[in-house]
This record gives C-alpha cells, sequence and structure tokens, in this order.
C-alpha cells in the first residue's frame, strides 16, 4: 500500500483524517503526544508513530531521518492564539510561525521531489478560512494561514499535469479543540455556535484531496465569506473582523 503521513494526527481533523485514510494506506502518524498516537494507532490496526512538536526546529529532521519518502503528506498541525499581538507572547508568536509556516514548508519540500519523480502523489496542507483576509485579535495566526493558502495554490500550479495534486483545506471553526488551544472560547465567532464536526471537515477534505482540489472550503456560508472578501474593500473586512472577534463580557 501507499503511504500517507499526517501531522497533528492525535486530536481533531488530523486524527478523523487518519480513520479515514487507514483502510488505503500504510499510515505514518505525528503529533506531540506518543500515548495518544499509539493509542490511535492501536486503534486502526498499526500505524508507524513519531512523537514530534512541529514548533520545534529540529522536528522536520527528526521525521525525514524516520520516513524518507510519502505518497500523500498531510500537513495537519498548526495552532493559534487569541488576543492583541502587542500583549502576545514571543515565544508562543514564533513556535506558531514555526509550527503553522516553517515545519508544513520543510516537509513538503522534503517528500514532494519524491512524489514529482514518481509521477503521483496527493498534499494537503490545512489552512482556515482566516486564509482570505487580515485577523485582528488573531494577527499572527492569520498571516500564517494566508500563506499556506498562497503557498498550496502556487504549488498547484507548479505541479500542473505531473500527477502530484495539491490542497488547500480551508475550514471555519471547527468543534476541534482548537478554540481551546487558542484560548477563543468567548470570541463570538465561535462561542454558543453549534460548529461542523472534525469528522465532517476531514471527510470533506480528503474527498477534495482524491479529486485534486486546489481550494476546499466546507460549508455554504464559509464559501460564501471566501468569496465575499474578493469584492469587499480591505479596511471594510479588516475592520469587521476586528468586530466580530471582540470577546464579550461573560455574563454574571
Amino acid at each position: 500500500m501507499t503511504t500517507a503521513l499526517i501531522t497533528g494526527a492525535s486530536s481533531g481533523i488530523g486524527l478523523e483524517i487518519a480513520r479515514l485514510l487507514a483502510p488505503h494506506h500504510d499510515l505514518v502518524l505525528v503529533a506531540r503526544s506518543a500515548a495518544k498516537l499509539d493509542a490511535l494507532a492501536a486503534e486502526l490496526g498499526g500505524a508507524s508513530v513519531i512523537a514530534a512538536d512541529l514548533s520545534d526546529p529540529s522536528a522536520v529532521a527528526k521525521i525525514t531521518a524516520e520516513i524518507s519518502d510519502v505518497d500523500v503528506l498531510v500537513n495537519n498541525a498548526g495552532v493559534g492564539d487569541f488576543g492583541a499581538f502587542a500583549e502576545a507572547d514571543t515565544d508562543r508568536t514564533l513556535a506558531m510561525i514555526q509550527l503553522n509556516i516553517t515545519s508544513l514548508t520543510a516537509l513538503t519540500r522534503a517528500y514532494l521531489p519524491g512524489m514529482l519523480a514518481r509521477g503521483s502523489g496527493r498534499v494537503m496542507n490545512v489552512a482556515s478560512t482566516a486564509s482570505f483576509q487580515p485577523g485582528p485579535l488573531m494577527a499572527v495566526y492569520y498571516a500564517t494561514k494566508a500563506y499556506v493558502l498562497s503557498f498550496s495554490e502556487a504549488l498547484t500550479e507548479e505541479t500542473r499535469g505531473s500527477g502530484v495534486t495539491v490542497t488547500a483545506l480551508c475550514p471555519g471553526p471547527t468543534a476541534s479543540g482548537f478554540q481551546a488551544a487558542a484560548d477563543m472560547e468567548l470570541s463570538p465567532l465561535v462561542a454558543n455556535k453549534k460548529l461542523p464536526t472534525s469528522a465532517e471537515v476531514a471527510a470533506f477534505g480528503v474527498k477534495a484531496m482524491e479529486k485534486g482540489d486546489a481550494v476546499a472550503v466546507p460549508g455554504l456560508l464559509n464559501k460564501v465569506m471566501a468569496a465575499g472578501v474578493r469584492v469587499t474593500p480591505r479596511p471594510v473586512m479588516r475592520r469587521l473582523v476586528h468586530k466580530l472577534q471582540t470577546t464579550k463580557p461573560a455574563k454574571a
């Protein structure tokens, strides 16, 4: 069977993607928690496990030393942070850039040449609806996801006709544990809202990857928002996002 490597595979969208790809691929599961990865590997009937923190600059070298080639690469691992940039923890901010941008880029660079040489392969980079506009109060996160979308679309053109496809999956807020990790549970964007499940987003993303879609945005409202950004003046859009993300005081 072909080999699929999935980062951020211990929970959320990455875990559900692993479940979907398991029947047809030899899996390589990457995340920080070895215990969670071992449990998932056991559930799936076996998989290679690499415990690595992709916010650490040395992590990609560790992964590529163990796995020299893959047929499917899912760059799902990512993290956010909520709050004013001037008040953000510098180390956390730089770790986010390392995880969301640098490690994703390095893994793609490591495995894409082999795919091109074989004339087959798939890359899925998990971006976000945040990719389409600036995001006050999540300034760096939105910027990292804009990079992921732009990078993925550029690679789509570079690989056109090669047998290799590159897909940017751009989900909106998802019930995946991301909001808690990003300290944004009080944001009006997600507070008290019914969010799509990780399984739903994963199924949409895997289908889009297998079709070779360049950009995949799940959900009608997300599609409308992504399209609307193109015709909305930039000052209006950034002020709207700022307003939408301004937390409301919790009720006593």
